[in-house]
């Protein structure tokens, strides 16, 4: 099936899901589309358990679609920069340690906690993994989904310097995940990295992403700057996010950190010195659009991978072991600097619990799941994986607000 195709598939089923959320459900749409995508995947397994063949086509469909690369090289870009466009600089500014903090130190925690963890737990239902693949789990796992957080938080209404805690942490982790998560990989592969090797990757992808997002940003907001013609603008912004991806890709910088530093850029500069009233509606009106569509084709993905994953028992038994040790490992990891910056400034009531239920897992976690080389460990990390975003995404995207309600009416 050739791209054509799969996307028209996936479009369609998208507009359904969405229908039938609409009309019956009336979920949150991004909750509601991956509900009803994984009800049919479970559907279509169950059918296939009993004789009818029909999940080997949805099998082959989905195992067709390459995951990792539509999300990570495609989707990825559009979603990062249609968040970062909507957040205010200054609220960002006023909690960039806490931010920072969460992002780079908060990410490295949380991963060492669940990989030792699970090392253990996994153990004792014989899956028997090899520690630096349950350091690999927790890389993948660890990363906070901006793309699930931003418009579920909405949602929740949560307090605002709450949720740009939360969603500055959410938009520039997943960039310091994944430089962790290849050092990783690159120990799983080639047996040893030194530390020089690693700096160099961290200082590369890292401090290249914020050169290479500053610098297009800047040129974008001048080209922006030199033209009043809405039409134009809204394609320099496209070219930013699909060129500045790309030339962070071939500089070895990372991407999603060079696309959120240039959507903060023009999203506020830009919006501020370079739009007029008229371009800054069309702009929102069109990244909105973008954004909801991706999302609505993402969540049904996430849905359908369902059919791909293995459901052997010692996995089912791992997913009930590996949802508490991320939720712990995130209360710690969140829990210990909130504590620390706390003995200088104020923070929301019960901060630590709506950081810790409200850092939601997503596609780039099962992007990362589905980017490991065929091996003994694979099947059972990409089933672990979907397992704790499905739970991420469903339960807690859920249950949120209720999070925040009930730590604003108890404090204590």
């Amino acid at each position: 099936m050739n791209l054509l195709h799969t996307m028209t598939v996936l479009v369609c089923l998208s507009a359904a899901f969405g229908y039938i959320n609409h009309r019956f459900l009336k979920l949150p749409i991004k909750i509601g589309l991956m509900i009803i995508a994984l009800a049919m995947s479970l559907a279509l397994v169950l059918l296939n358990s009993i004789g009818v063949g029909v999940a080997a086509d949805a099998r082959a469909f989905v195992s067709g679609i390459d995951f990792n690369l539509a999300l990570m090289q495609g989707m990825l870009s559009f979603l990062l920069f249609a968040g970062a466009l909507q957040v205010n600089l200054d609220d960002l500014l006023k909690q960039k340690w806490v931010v920072l903090t969460l992002a780079s130190v908060g990410i490295m925690m949380s991963t060492f906690i669940v990989g030792t963890l699970s090392y253990y737990l996994f153990d004792l239902v014989g899956l028997g993994l090899r520690y630096i693949d349950c350091l690999l789990f927790g890389a993948l796992i660890s990363p906070t989904d901006p793309i699930a957080v931003v418009g579920i938080l909405k949602l929740a209404k949560a307090p605002k310097t709450l949720e740009t805690k939360i969603t500055g942490e959410s938009l520039f982790n997943d960039g310091v995940g994944i430089v962790i998560f290849l050092v990783l990989l690159d120990v799983a592969v080639r047996g040893e990295v030194s530390a020089g090797d690693v700096l160099l990757l961290f200082a590369e992808e890292v401090i290249g992403g914020l050169l290479v997002g500053l610098v297009i940003g800047y040129v974008a907001y001048r080209m922006l700057r030199s033209t009043d013609e809405y039409q134009v603008e809204i394609l320099i912004t496209l070219a930013l996010v699909m060129g500045g991806y790309s030339l962070s890709s071939f500089l070895h910088a990372s991407g999603p950190i060079a696309v959120v530093i240039a959507g903060l850029l023009i999203g506020n500069h830009g919006r501020s010195f370079a739009m007029s009233k008229v371009t800054v509606e069309h702009l929102d009106s069109f990244w909105e659009l973008v954004d909801e569509l991706l999302n609505a084709i993402l969540f049904v993905l996430i849905g359908l991978v369902v059919v791909t994953v293995s459901f052997r028992v010692d996995y089912l038994e791992a997913i009930l072991l590996a949802i508490p040790i991320v939720l712990l490992s995130r209360f710690i990891s969140v829990g210990i600097p909130i504590q620390l910056f706390g003995l200088v400034r104020e923070f929301s009531n019960q901060a630590t619990l709506i950081l810790t239920w409200g850092g939601l897992r997503g596609g780039i976690s099962v992007a990362l799941a589905l980017s490991l080389p065929p091996g003994p460990s694979r099947d059972a990390l990409v089933t672990i994986t979907y397992g704790v975003v499905a739970f991420s995404i469903i339960v807690q995207g859920l249950t949120i607000s209720s999070v925040v309600a009930r730590a604003e009416k108890h404090p204590n």
